[in-house]
């Protein structure tokens, strides 16, 4: 891999570059990864912003369909628009179909979009495990604005929120009693909450479904970082292209008081630290997976597997031997 070669070439903007530098980030060899560190050690301080938004919603609210409307708005504005879609993997093969761009044709062949497909590999939270260095990757290539978008299966995807600017809640009309159980833990993360399908018969619902979340809104606590009248809940129709420049026109708005008043910068600092100790987190868990660590973990488990030993005493003495230490028996 010649990063001196890649480099420059994701920074002038080539998709393939782009798209052969994502590859790379995704891969788990070892000599991958540490050519990904040397590639994002090059690219780091090229100057350059994308707004990064985060968009998540239940299976079947047409977020594909949205994002492609979203998009191709975006590009026909000469905005250049990058779509990292995160696909659930099989929990039996660990497949991903990875059709984003076939459910996105119109917006696959715009020459200002770019939409990469990956599997989530079982990754919690929504995304897939290297989608933070893949949206650095495109902010490199110039792109303006980076859609994240979620595999889509309930409350733990808040984790996309610690790696965009603005995130949204993608919702379908009188879904209320289907969404008890998740809107709790991403109604308060989400900046702005889109109603999609008001449109044709769905039209009325989606309208008192807007009012329910709006007054649902009114209720949480005011976070510091929303001007008056956020968060707030918009009506989108992504078949008829209706509501999407107002939602721009928020989502703009939002971004510009962040930034004025310091938000933005803020927040980026905290999404930072925040997957260094994700990355500090999951390098320790690494080391239990090799030699010798694999056969002490494994020698532990057949006690706790035999009742000889309980899980939090054998957990305990692994961590000793990771600090080189021991523990009592």
């Amino acid at each position: 891999m010649d990063i001196d070669d890649l480099a420059p070439r994701i920074l002038a903007g080539e998709r393939r570059a782009l798209a052969r530098a994502i590859t790379l980030i995704e891969s788990r060899r070892e000599d991958h990864r540490t050519h990904a560190a040397q590639l994002l050690d090059r690219l780091r301080g090229h100057g350059r912003e994308a707004l990064r938004i985060g968009l998540s919603g239940t299976p079947g609210v047409g977020k594909s369909t949205f994002i492609e409307a979203f998009g191709c708005m975006l590009t026909g504005h000469g905005l250049k628009v990058a779509v990292l879609a995160v696909d659930p993997s099989s929990a039996r093969s660990g497949g991903s179909i990875l059709g984003d761009k076939t459910r996105m044709e119109r917006l696959a062949r715009d020459p200002n979009a770019f939409i990469r497909s990956s599997p989530s590999q079982s990754h919690l939270g929504g995304v897939a495990r290297r989608t933070r260095e893949a949206i650095d990757l495109c902010e490199a290539a110039g792109f303006d604005v980076v859609l994240i978008e979620t595999v889509g299966v309930g409350q733990s995807e808040t984790v996309v929120a610690e790696m965009s600017d603005l995130f949204l809640l993608l919702l379908a009309p009188a879904g209320g009693d289907e969404l008890q159980g998740v809107k709790r833990g991403i109604m308060e993360m989400a900046d702005i909450i889109l109603v999609n399908k008001a449109d044709g018969d769905l039209e009325p619902a989606a309208t008192r479904t807007r009012a329910d979340y709006s007054g649902a809104l009114r209720l949480l606590r005011k976070r510091p970082q929303d001007p008056d009248g956020f968060p707030k809940a918009l009506l989108v129709s992504a078949l008829e292209d209706k509501g999407l420049e107002t939602a721009w026109e928020e989502i703009q708005a939002l971004a510009r008081w962040r930034r004025v008043n310091g938000h933005f910068a803020a927040r980026r600092a905290a999404q930072a630290r925040f997957w260094f100790e994700a990355e500090l987190r999951h390098s320790l868990l690494s080391r239990l997976e090799r030699e010798p660590m694999r056969g002490i973990v494994e020698a532990f488990g057949r006690q706790v597997e035999d009742g000889t030993r309980t899980p939090s005493r054998a957990a305990e003495m692994v961590l000793a031997q990771i600090e080189g230490g021991s523990a009592p028996n």
